[in-house]
């Protein structure tokens, strides 16, 4: 057996001293093919898939429109050469020893090497979520797209598309776990979108053939993390010049994010009040996201690499095969190609799967009217969700169906706190989802767990083992 072998043997064996796997325990209902379905096979849908079987929640699948390797974004959108965070903080093991990173790692390479690693290669980690979902054994249908959602008799009927033929399952519970683009997909601002024809721009977010821009002139606009890694992908590929514009006179040189590293803020963030919430993702959005220290040098070694601060666009024209730029301050630079890294809308009418209720869906500006100066489309605009990641009723009684749909996506962070579904946040949002689909579940069944805890049941003694002892009565 190879080490990897061995280690999978391992988190077997602990599984097994634990107790797991519990039984299923939840009653089949007629009609209804899977009690949960997870949308999304990357970091966040294993660990929900994995905690789920070992609640003894055993009728999921988990679907994925990519193919086998191409879950989540670490083989395609990202481009950061290394994780943003130093080695990995507890993942998708949720508790298993044998299943984290690190055991992963030193079995590979070595528990000298870890000790020497700094930040997690990008790719490396994705060998990993490659490995755990195989050692976990957490079955994944790849090239299977979710395209709606449909309420039917008390359950959620899926319209699933592989290889062009759509097929139906009804599930009772749906979690999204769809990552940064499925609270509303990539923003691009109008004044990109309205003006050029999609071929002389992307979005970070976009698979982006970098090979083809060797040689070419690019402007970024947005100075965030995704910008530098896009500049940098950009000049490593050959690019003849990199423009990259802040609309900030000098970058953001931390986050407040930080601050979210001890285990409470964590955990019980989505305890605090509305107003307390709003607060402190105010303060966050009001600081544009900072781009890591290593982020920046990687773009700035290059001669041919501009960084225009203080620069927001006034206007971008099509000049046919090119483009000119005029930031507010009258700079003018006409390039070949433009990237947005302008982040993500925060917009459920955008998501396909939800377009039949989407606008039944409670948003936080539904629920909360921040004080006058202190509002924020986009933090209005996101998901209000519950502590056990449900999406809420815009209009009381309206959509009830819609507490079995539960998103775990980075939009639900201004009701979870942290950004949904990063690695550190797996550990304290998982459980609690999962928890909540439990309880749900539970108590919808409640008629059949009453009848099975107050079902009459074999005695195990005989009275012989204590006849002979039982002393005479007076």
């Amino acid at each position: 057996m190879s080490a990897l072998d061995d280690l999978a043997a391992e988190a077997r064996r602990s599984l097994a001293l634990l107790g797991e796997t519990p039984a299923n325990w939840t009653p089949p209902r007629p009609g209804v093919d899977h009690d949960v379905a997870v949308i999304g096979g990357g970091q966040s849908g294993l660990s929900i898939a994995f905690a789920l079987r070992r609640a003894g929640i055993l009728r999921t699948t988990v679907i994925d429109a990519a193919p086998p390797g191409g879950e989540g974004v670490w083989r395609g959108v990202a481009r950061m050469e290394t994780l943003r965070t130093a080695k990995a903080p507890p993942g998708p093991e949720i508790g298993v020893p044998a299943l984290t990173f690190q055991a992963w790692f030193e079995a590979v390479h070595g528990a000298d090497a870890y000790a020497a690693l700094g930040n997690v290669p990008r790719l490396l980690w994705a060998e990993y979520l490659d490995w755990f979902r195989a050692a976990a054994g957490i079955p994944v249908r790849n090239g299977v797209r979710l395209r709606r959602v449909e309420p039917v008799d008390g359950a959620l009927r899926l319209h699933l598309e592989r290889d062009g033929v759509v097929t139906r399952e009804t599930v009772r519970k749906l979690v999204l776990a769809t990552g940064f683009a499925g609270g509303g997909g990539p923003f691009v601002p109008p004044v990109i979108a309205d003006a050029l024809p999609r071929p002389l721009y992307a979005h970070t977010a976009d698979v982006i053939d970098f090979e083809r821009l060797r040689g070419r002139r690019v402007a970024i606009l947005g100075a965030a993390a995704s910008a530098f890694d896009a500049a940098a992908t950009a000049l490593e590929a050959g690019a003849a010049e990199v423009h990259l514009f802040g609309r900030n006179a000098d970058l953001t040189r931390g986050t407040r994010m930080k601050n979210f590293g001890y285990p409470a803020a964590a955990e019980h963030f989505h305890a605090l009040s509305d107003a307390e919430r709003w607060r402190v993702m105010r303060v966050y959005r009001a600081r544009a996201s900072f781009p890591p220290a290593a982020t920046v040098r990687r773009a700035t070694r290059f001669a041919n690499f501009r960084l225009h601060l203080g620069a927001p666009w006034r206007s971008v024209e099509n000049l046919g095969e090119a483009a000119r730029v005029v930031t507010e301050d009258g700079r003018t630079l006409v390039v070949d190609f433009i990237i947005a890294a302008t982040g993500y809308a925060a917009d459920l009418t955008r998501a396909p799967e939800l377009s039949g209720f989407a606008d039944r869906i409670a948003r936080w500006s539904d629920r909360f009217t921040p004080e006058p100066g202190d509002d924020d489309a986009a933090l209005g605009g996101s998901p209000y969700l519950d502590a056990g990641f449900r999406f809420v009723e815009r209009e009381p009684g309206s959509a009830p169906y819609l507490a079995d749909i539960h998103y775990h996506g980075y939009s639900g962070m201004v009701s979870q706190g942290r950004p949904v579904g990063d690695i550190a946040s797996l550990r304290h949002n998982v459980p609690r989802l999962v928890s909540a689909i439990g309880r749900d579940l539970f108590l919808a069944d409640r008629a059949h767990h009453l009848d099975r805890m107050l079902a009459p049941t074999a005695d195990d003694l005989t009275g012989d083992e204590y006849a002979h002892a039982i002393a005479p009565s007076a």
